[in-house]
């Protein structure tokens, strides 16, 4: 059981990063167990363009599960597939993204393979044969190494953490029709709202533009959208729990405990005095920049870069050399 399977989550027949990295942590662990990484796919409509990709980054082959009752994320119908896959491809090891799906659907995974499950991994690696993996413990204040005794293996990984490295690897595509009993069903999805028209989400950003009560107002976003704007591609709108409790934000754009856990490679905390739920959610970021008038605030004990003055004066200065600097590049 030295096979590895990666869950390739995707979204509107489209993959999301997180499952690049997935499939590149799952083929870094086959290495290891001698064995090979493959991949599975769920969803509607054609998959297997999308699904080809993942060759690049590891999968000796890709799973592509298609039926017009899996286009929304239903758990009543994604678990028992994902988890009869697991049995039938005697795997040994499964990894999930420690996303919002990730995060409904592995436990309910391991629950019908009656084994633990290691959640929001930062860390793995192969010893001795065995997985030892690293995860964050007490909101994030430390992190514990452990040693997963278990066949199979379940472990889900915190996006933006992993690299995924990109080769010139192909994958054979294997597209199968699974059994859907929607009559079992206990829930249906009613409704979908995006956080905003085009908005980019806050777990796929690899730069992350947050805002608190130091904000003071919800009508001066227009000071962070400028900067998430200067800065360019790739960086989403985030938002402390005290404004998004507030009415100011959509909860979509909420880091912390009861939000998103987040991993970009670029934080700025503008406004956020560094409360622990909050910390919980993204101080695992690559780089921390802060900027709040309380030279005491929490934040700037996990900064990597911290400004003491009035966000209004600097975060528009900074926009500012942003744009100076790329307009000399």
């Amino acid at each position: 059981m030295a096979d590895v399977l990666a869950f390739a989550e995707q979204r509107d027949g489209s993959l999301l990063g997180v499952a690049r990295e997935a499939v590149w942590v799952a083929a870094r662990l086959a290495e290891g167990l001698g064995g090979t990484a493959h991949a599975l796919v769920l969803g509607a409509g054609d998959l297997a363009d999308a699904a080809a990709e993942l060759g690049r980054f590891g999968a000796s082959s890709v799973l592509v599960g298609q039926h017009t009752a899996l286009g929304e994320y239903n758990p009543d119908a994604y678990a028992p597939i994902v988890a009869e896959q697991v049995r039938s491809g005697n795997f040994g090891t499964v990894v999930f993204p420690a996303t919002t799906t990730g995060k409904d659907l592995a436990p309910r995974v391991a629950a019908l393979l009656d084994v633990p499950l290691a959640t929001d991994v930062t860390g793995v690696e192969v010893e001795g044969g065995a997985i030892r993996i690293v995860r964050p413990v007490y909101s994030g204040k430390a992190f514990a190494e452990l040693d997963i005794d278990a066949s199979p293996t379940l472990l889900s990984i915190r996006p933006n953490v992993f690299q995924a490295e990109e080769g010139e690897g192909t994958a054979t595509i294997a597209s199968f029709e699974p059994a859907v009993d929607e009559s079992s069903w206990t829930q249906r999805v009613v409704e979908r709202k995006a956080s905003g028209e085009g908005a980019l989400d806050v777990a796929e950003a690899t730069i992350i533009v947050s805002g608190g009560r130091g904000m003071k107002d919800p009508e001066n976003w227009n000071v962070l959208e400028d900067l998430r704007d200067a800065i360019g591609d790739g960086v989403a709108l985030g938002a402390s729990r005290a404004v998004v409790d507030a009415g100011w934000r959509p909860h979509g754009e909420q880091v912390g405990q009861t939000g998103k856990t987040v991993a970009p490679k670029l934080y700025f905390a503008l406004g956020i005095s560094g409360a622990i739920q909050h910390l919980a959610g993204m101080r695992t970021s690559q780089t921390i920049v802060a900027v709040n008038k309380d030279p005491d605030a929490p934040i700037f004990n996990v900064a990597d870069y911290g400004i003491v003055g009035d966000l209004f004066e600097v975060v528009p200065r900074l926009a500012e050399e942003i744009r100076a600097l790329k307009a000399r590049s």
